[in-house]
Order: structure tokens, then sequence, then C-alpha cells
């Protein structure tokens, strides 16, 4: 019964499936971009498409496909969207660019005396791109998933 219950969640199977696609693209697109591949994007934050953002569309997408674009689930979906991909873009972006830079900051001062050698990750954020990217995702996802699921 538990099972079934999450099987028949679609606004629940869009969001997953629009997140574990984004996790899928990432390491082609970075082989593209970069010319190297990095399987280290299946698994990590940033990176394009936006994960979190693709993720979070999808549900809130979801929702309003089912529930309604009108219901109050379907608002409060669309406003914990909005915090999320505006931390993609927003806050984490800037915290990943701060251990860029205290990263530059340490290997300078302390060459040759390094009190850790553990860095910080400066690829926790996404840029603007990298987010619409993941909206778009999130969209497509969403959309094929319903039209495909009737």
């Amino acid at each position: 019964m538990f099972i079934k219950s999450i099987l028949d969640n679609h606004s629940l199977i869009t969001a997953i499936l629009a997140w574990f696609i984004a996790q899928i693209l990432k390491p082609p697109v970075e082989y593209l971009r970069k010319g190297t591949w990095n399987w280290g994007y299946l698994l990590s934050a940033g990176g394009m498409p936006s994960s979190h953002s693709a993720l979070m569309v999808g549900a809130a997408l979801g929702i309003g496909l089912h529930d309604g674009f009108n219901s109050p689930v379907f608002t409060i979906a669309i406003a914990i969207t909005m915090i999320v991909v505006y931390d993609a873009a927003g806050v984490r972006r800037e915290a990943g660019r701060h251990a860029e830079k205290i990263n530059i900051l340490i290997n300078e001062l302390l060459s040759g005396h390094p009190i850790s050698d553990k860095e910080l990750r400066e690829v926790i954020g996404h840029t603007p791109l990298e987010v619409l990217g993941g909206v778009i995702l999130g969209i497509v996802v969403s959309f094929l998933y319903w039209w495909k699921m009737g």
C-alpha cells in the first residue's frame, strides 16, 4: 500500500524524474563545455542544469497539473520553488565565489605551511544560465510526464 501510494503520487514522480535527469545530464554537459569527463557531477551540487531548480519546478508544476493552479498547495510550491531558485543562483553562487577567493588566499599566504590540505568546495551554486536550464528541464519533464500519463 505504501509503495502504491508513492507510485500514484505523480507530482513526486515528476519532481524526482526532473532531478534525476538533471543529475544524469551534468557530466555530458561538462564534457561539452570543458572537454573532460567529470563523473563527480553525478552526485554533486552545481553544474548545468541545476538539479535543485529542476526538482522544484517539476514538483510545483506537477502539483499545479494535478491539484490545479488555483490550489493553496500550488501557491506554497511556487513560493518554495522561488526561494530554492533564488538560493541556487544567488546565495549559493556567492558562497562558491567566497570559497574560491578564500582558497586562493590560503594558498598564497600559507604556501608551504598549510594548516589543512582540504580546500573549500567552490562549485556549490549555479550561474543564472544553469538555473534557467534546470527550470526549463523541470517544465519539460512535467509536461511530458503528464502528457504521457494522460
